[in-house]
């Protein structure tokens, strides 16, 4: 169990806060769903708690590569969002949780900025930046929760001016400079997450709405989803690496951002027909993208405790 733990690659954490973001996203159809995806990112939660407690310097080492740490950031999002699963019956310990992972981010922010901005090479830079960056508004999305609407709000601002920056920075990396290593190759699906997840930050935290800004965050959601949509096929046929959570949360976020415009839109009589239709494909496709991570997952999870020949973990190195 100890070598178990010891080998929990970090992007696990990014299927972790798919699962508690699809939870919220199922809530409608019933509890018990959102209960379900919880637990599950709960558990993943609990074994990252483990594998820090006893495996802090092999973490903090892990940590020089580039990727790891702009992806571990998806360990503090997904407690910000868990932190909101149970204010309703502990608000006390569901606050704290909710701060616990703003500093987390905060402190993971730091770290990179100094390690890798500072130190800027363009061949380090992947669509992951985004997660260090974009990623903390999920504060924005959960500060109703906690009636911390003008934190949200700051936090928005902050999320939103990063992301306008980073895109041509990251844009460039992919598209000219290109050789990123196959195990990386599922991050690209990151950029279908930042418009989208300031997008609800935006809708969560702004009582008034502008217009203009409103319909510029559901445009870049919309083309961002479909570009990598397009481009899924390519990365499906690749064979599993941890990096496949990268799968997950986008597609969840995309499709929470668009049933939240929609339903913005329909209290406002702007209702666009389309856009129901496209929600509705969205969060069909995430709840299939996320079990099929989930099954890949617990599959790659099963021979870290009972490895065959070792082959199956080794080749993943480059992400554990």
């Amino acid at each position: 169990m100890k070598e178990f733990i010891h080998k929990l690659p970090v992007p696990l954490a990014g299927l972790m806060l798919a699962l508690a973001a699809e939870g919220n996203l199922v809530a409608v159809y019933g509890s018990s769903y959102k209960m379900i995806f919880g637990s599950l990112a709960g558990i993943i939660l609990l074994l990252f708690i483990i594998k820090i407690v006893f495996n802090m310097p092999a973490i903090l080492a892990d940590f020089s590569n580039p990727v790891i740490a702009s992806v571990a950031p998806t360990f503090s999002m997904a407690i910000i969002i868990l932190a909101a699963y149970i204010n309703p019956g502990l608000p006390r310990l569901a606050y704290g949780m909710w701060l616990a992972g703003i500093f987390i981010h905060g402190a993971l922010l730091v770290y990179f900025t100094n390690r890798f901005i500072f130190h800027f090479n363009i061949r380090n830079v992947f669509p992951s930046y985004f997660i260090v960056y974009v990623g903390i508004v999920t504060v924005s999305v959960t500060a109703p929760a906690f009636n911390a609407l003008t934190l949200g709000r700051g936090i928005f601002w902050f999320g939103f001016i990063t992301y306008l920056a980073l895109l041509p920075v990251v844009m460039y990396r992919v598209l000219a400079v290109k050789a990123i290593p196959e195990p990386v190759l599922p991050n690209i699906a990151i950029f279908a997450a930042p418009a989208s997840l300031c997008l609800t930050g935006y809708l969560n935290s702004f009582p008034q709405k502008d217009m203009t800004l409103l319909w510029l965050l559901i445009i870049l959601s919309l083309m961002m989803f479909f570009v990598v949509l397009l481009y899924m096929p390519k990365m499906l046929r690749l064979k599993f690496y941890p990096s496949y959570s990268a799968f997950t949360f986008p597609f969840v976020i995309s499709a929470a951002a668009m049933k939240a415009a929609d339903g913005f839109l329909f209290k406002t009589n702007q209702t666009v027909p389309a856009l129901k239709d496209v929600a509705g494909f969205e969060e069909v496709f995430a709840g299939m993208i996320v079990i099929y991570v989930l099954l890949r997952y617990i599959r790659f999870l099963f021979f870290l405790l009972i490895p065959r020949d070792g082959t199956e973990v080794s080749k993943m190195k480059i992400l554990s």
